[in-house]
C-alpha cells in the first residue's frame, strides 16, 4: 500500500502540471470502489480550476475554486496518472478529469480499495476520514520529545507504535522496520523501555527514512507509479526490508525476520539488540 513518501512523490509530480489548470469534464466511469464514487458531487467539480495540491497522510488532497477539495487515497493498487485526452480509457479507470491543457487525470484501481470523493475545503479535518489521524512526521519535522509523549501510558512494541496511524501517520510497514534499523532499536522492544536518547534517535531516523525514500521517487514493489507513470527507486535503497538471510550492510550479522501483528518485520540481531 502506497505510504506518505509515495503520496508525497505523487503530489510533488503533479503539483506544477495541475495547479492553474480549469477542470472541463468529469467522467465516472465505474463508481465501484471501496466507497462508491458520489457521480453529482465529482461533476461538480466541472468548471472550476484546481488551485493547490497537498497531503494529509496517505490522502492526496486537490483543492478547486469555490472552497471544494477532491480527496484521492490510492488504497492497494490504484495509480493516478495523467495522460493525453484523446488517450483511451485504461482497464480499471474508474475516475476521469478532463483538462483544459487537453490532459486527463485518470484514477485507476484494478483492486477498488482506493477512494475519491468531494469535501468542502474548510471542513476537511472534520471528516471521518481525517479527524482519526495522527500527527504527521514531516512538517514540522519529528522530535524525540514528540515520540515520548506519544508514547507515554503504553507497553506495546515500538514497531506497532510507529505505524499506528492514530498517533503517527504514514510510517507503513516498510519505513518503520529500515527506521528502526537505522536507529539501532529492536523491532519487538516495548516502548516504556525506551529513553530520551533512543526516542531521539528513532525520531531522527524516521525523518531520514522518509526524506530518503521521497528524494529517490517511493517505494515501488508492485503497483506505485507517480504521475507520470514512473516507478520508485527507494526498494533498491533498502538495508533489511526482505533481506532476512542476507548479511547486515552494518556489520556482517545475519538478517532475521519476524511476524508482528501479521506483518512480515526484518532486523539485525546484532545492531538493534
Amino acid at each position: 500500500m502506497p505510504e506518505l513518501p509515495e503520496i508525497e512523490v505523487l503530489k510533488r509530480s503533479l503539483e506544477p502540471r495541475l495547479v492553474g489548470r480549469r477542470v472541463l469534464e468529469v467522467r465516472v466511469h465505474s463508481p465501484a470502489l471501496r466507497e462508491p464514487l458520489d457521480r453529482s458531487s465529482l461533476e461538480s467539480l466541472a468548471g472550476r480550476r484546481i488551485v493547490r495540491l497537498s497531503r494529509r497522510s496517505k490522502y492526496l488532497l486537490l483543492e478547486v475554486e469555490r472552497g471544494a477539495t477532491l480527496v484521492i487515497h490510492l488504497g492497494m493498487s490504484g495509480r493516478l496518472t495523467l495522460a493525453p485526452a484523446s488517450a483511451e480509457r485504461e482497464a480499471h479507470e474508474h475516475l476521469s478529469l478532463r483538462l483544459d491543457d487537453a490532459e486527463r487525470l485518470r484514477l485507476r484501481d484494478p483492486r477498488r480499495f482506493g477512494l475519491a470523493f468531494v469535501a468542502p475545503t474548510r471542513e476537511i479535518e472534520l471528516d471521518r476520514h481525517f479527524r482519526h489521524l495522527g500527527a504527521e512526521p514531516l512538517a514540522p519535522a519529528l522530535t524525540g520529545i514528540q515520540l515520548s509523549e506519544l508514547a507515554r501510558g503504553r507497553r506495546g512494541p515500538v514497531k506497532s507504535f510507529l505505524m499506528d496511524g492514530r498517533l503517527l501517520v504514514g510510517v507503513g510497514n516498510i519505513y518503520a522496520t529500515e527506521a528502526l534499523y537505522r536507529a539501532g532499536i529492536h523491532p519487538a522492544r516495548s516502548v516504556a523501555r525506551i529513553g530520551a536518547g533512543s526516542w531521539q534517535r528513532l525520531a531522527d531516523a524516521v525523518v531520514a527514512t522518509l526524506e530518503q525514500a521521497i528524494t529517490e521517487g517511493g517505494t515501488t514493489l508492485n503497483d506505485f507509479r507517480d504521475g507520470a507513470g514512473r516507478e520508485g527507486e527507494f526498494q533498491e535503497s533498502l538495508a533489511v526490508y526482505g533481506r532476512a538471510g542476507e548479511a547486515c550492510p552494518a556489520c556482517g550479522a545475519t538478517l532475521r525476520r519476524l511476524v508482528q501483528a501479521g506483518r512480515s518485520t526484518f532486523y539485525c540481531p546484532r545492531c538493534q539488540r
